[in-house]
């Protein structure tokens, strides 16, 4: 099919400025709305709300080509548009759940303008039912209006966002309307992948699904790595050999180190929770799999004081301080919860990241921001690798143990060579490596 129309991407942040600029690439006319005029200006500059490898440039491209704009119009925007989607970062409060408000809003908005035959995609991560909702919100502002509804979920990765929209494993697409689901099949059939059609609810509760499979994932390693490091074995070959089980897979998610941060996995975890509770439906496997995720950052901590016996006076130096490597984003971030930890027991801590958004920075004032990473070691009783930034492996750690005032290094995302820090007298202590102290 012809890719030669308008599209309408509403909500920009992460998800929103990924799809805008991959759909423009793709050939579509793309038209991206959010209120905020500052974010706005920001954008039709070629620079996106954070860092994500690839995403400045390609903005950049097709804004020259004049593919892709932004704007705060959302009446404008629409006009002409086939295809409308919702992409808000759905925000999450302190204990993962979920805030839907502004994206029900924006529905009532879309209702004023929205053109006869359009189709809402909804790409926000959202609970079972939601999109049913936004449904009833434009249906019940304009009753003569004729449109489709659709969840098409989305599956970025933070430092890998725009291959996994280019080149996904699948698209679900979710709709109960049989007329709907060919028309977004049609609309997405410029990227070539498996396209799976449901309805909605069987879409939305697939996004749960997948995420509370992936956490569990990570909780079973996890706890697999502390009993090793309880008696000796090292996880790191365990989960090595079930990758190669049959049964298992090589991409299964068995990386130990810290809990999953970021509110994702943890938001579909906690909607989980609310249907059982909604139904009268125990969920024993989810609730424990959040238990293991919420104490495993403390593991930290743990092994200070398993070597001070107190963290009170100590000095922590912190590196890596975002999500994940390859984003510009504290929020939710495993180094902060580990941070509050260790201040809250007395500690005093430095730390770094290479590509943390300043603005998110300055707003923590529980720690000192260091320049570089040398500047985080000297006089620091412990270096907390948290981020796997990959030029932390290049650092000079012949200096940095001349500068920390006692070489202990606590490596929570395994990334360095245990046996080469301890040759160059290191006190290494990975996750699972069966090295407690």
């Amino acid at each position: 099919m012809s890719v030669d129309f308008k599209v309408c991407v509403v909500g920009i942040w992460h998800l929103g400025s990924v799809v805008s600029a991959c759909l423009a690439d793709l050939g579509y006319w793309v038209i991206g709305v959010d209120k905020d005029p500052k974010r706005v200006s920001e954008l039709n500059k070629g620079v996106p709300p954070l860092f994500e490898p690839g995403l400045a440039e390609l903005m950049t491209k097709n804004l020259e080509s004049k593919r892709l704009s932004y704007s705060t119009d959302l009446d404008s925007a629409l006009k002409g548009a086939k295809y409308v989607l919702i992409t808000f970062d759905t925000p999450v409060d302190a204990r993962d759940e979920v805030d839907l408000s502004e994206i029900f809003e924006t529905s009532a908005e879309l209702s004023k303008y929205l053109e006869d035959g359009s189709v809402v995609i909804v790409s926000s991560q959202v609970p079972v039912g939601t999109c049913e909702k936004i449904a009833s919100i434009i249906a019940s502002q304009r009753p003569s209006l004729s449109f489709g509804i659709a969840y098409v979920p989305e599956n970025l990765r933070l430092g890998q966002a725009i291959e996994r929209f280019r080149c996904p494993d699948m698209i679900v697409i979710g709709s109960d309307s049989v007329a709907t689901q060919a028309e977004v099949e049609e609309f997405l059939s410029v990227i070539q992948a498996p396209k799976v059609r449901m309805d909605l609810r069987t879409a939305e509760m697939t996004k749960h699904a997948i995420n509370a499979y992936l956490a569990t994932s990570i909780s079973f390693i996890n706890e697999v790595a502390n009993l090793c490091d309880e008696v000796g074995a090292d996880a790191v070959k365990v989960g090595e050999a079930m990758r190669l089980d049959s049964r298992i897979s090589p991409k299964a998610p068995l990386r130990l180190g810290l809990g999953f941060a970021g509110g994702t996995l943890a938001r579909d975890l906690k909607v989980l929770q609310k249907l059982g509770e909604k139904v009268g439906y125990q969920m024993h496997l989810i609730n424990s799999v959040l238990r293991v995720n919420q104490q495993q950052n403390r593991i930290v901590a743990k092994k200070l004081l398993k070597m001070y016996g107190s963290l009170h006076n100590l000095t922590v130096g912190i590196l890596g301080l975002t999500y994940k490597a390859g984003t510009s984003t504290l929020r939710r971030s495993a180094s902060l919860e580990i941070i509050r930890d260790l201040t809250d027991s007395g500690a005093r801590v430095k730390a770094y990241d290479p590509k943390a958004d300043l603005r998110e920075v300055q707003i923590h004032g529980e720690f000192e921001f260091c320049s570089d990473p040398y500047a985080v070691a000297n006089g620091c009783d412990a270096l907390v690798f948290v981020t796997d930034w990959p030029e932390f492996k290049e650092l000079d750690f012949s200096r940095i143990k001349l500068l920390m005032r006692k070489p202990i290094v606590i490596d929570a995302q395994n990334m360095l060579g245990s046996e080469q820090m301890i040759q160059l007298g290191f006190v290494y202590l990975g996750v699972g490596r069966g090295i407690s102290e």
